[in-house]
């Protein structure tokens, strides 16, 4: 509607100063006139004089007189009324036809102005969201990856600490094992030389109550029970 308005303003103001311009060019051009006119009075006086003598005798001769002169400010107005009438046919024209098609194409630009700024707004808000958006997916994997990776430490050292909770625990056994091993394997020994002492010396006893030994005889028969031993081990 302003756009309307300003546009029918223009064109009123257009052409009211050309048709302002116009009068004045015929008020200037026939203003002109008497005033030129007006240095030559003196000189054409007699004229004057002799053509309104002429006239007299025409007149009593019967013919026509010449036709009036009209003003030169009579003369000046039709200009005007012409330039105004044409101003006026211009303005209705421009009114009824031009200016409607102008205004339209106007508003229908505006609109579609307005239409491109609506649909780049809409644009513009519709890329911030995804924006936003995207980078609060990001976020979130990002945190979500953290926490995994958290979670897997976490349980990467509680399974080392298993494993060697474990490991420690089996050598723990194995040692407590080889020293019941060892002490078993030493009560053995133990025992079998025990009993191969006991019967060495039942043997030793056994043999010098049957005789009577000198001490070339107790080296031998030692000898002797030294070599059954070891043969026992053996």
């Amino acid at each position: 509607m302003m756009m309307k308005r300003f546009s029918m303003v223009l064109s009123v103001l257009a052409a009211g100063l050309l048709a302002l311009a116009m009068t004045r060019a015929a008020l200037a051009q026939h203003g002109a006139e008497p005033a030129a006119n007006s240095h030559d009075t003196t000189a054409h006086a007699q004229d004057a004089a002799d053509r309104a003598h002429d006239t007299g005798h025409a007149t009593e001769n019967g013919h026509d007189a010449p036709p009036a002169v009209i003003p030169p400010f009579v003369q000046g107005i039709a200009p005007a009324i012409t330039t105004l009438i044409a101003f006026a046919i211009v303005f209705f024209v421009l009114y009824a036809k031009v200016w409607p098609k102008i205004t339209q194409a106007l508003d229908e630009r505006a609109a579609k102005i307005r239409e491109e700024i609506a649909a780049a707004e809409a644009a513009r808000k519709q890329a911030k969201d995804a924006l936003d958006e995207y980078e609060k997916s990001l976020a979130e994997a990002r945190a979500e990856s953290q926490k995994m990776l958290e979670q897997t430490r976490a349980q990467q050292a509680e399974l080392a600490a298993q494993l060697k909770a474990k490991a420690d625990a089996e050598l723990n056994q194995m040692r407590e094992r080889a020293k019941r091993d060892i002490e078993s394997a030493k009560r053995a020994a133990l025992n079998e030389i025990y009993s191969e002492s006991v019967a060495l010396a039942t043997a030793m006893a056994s043999k010098i109550l049957q005789r009577e030994i000198n001490p070339s005889d107790q080296n031998k028969l030692l000898e002797e029970s030294l070599s059954e031993l070891a043969s026992k081990h053996n």
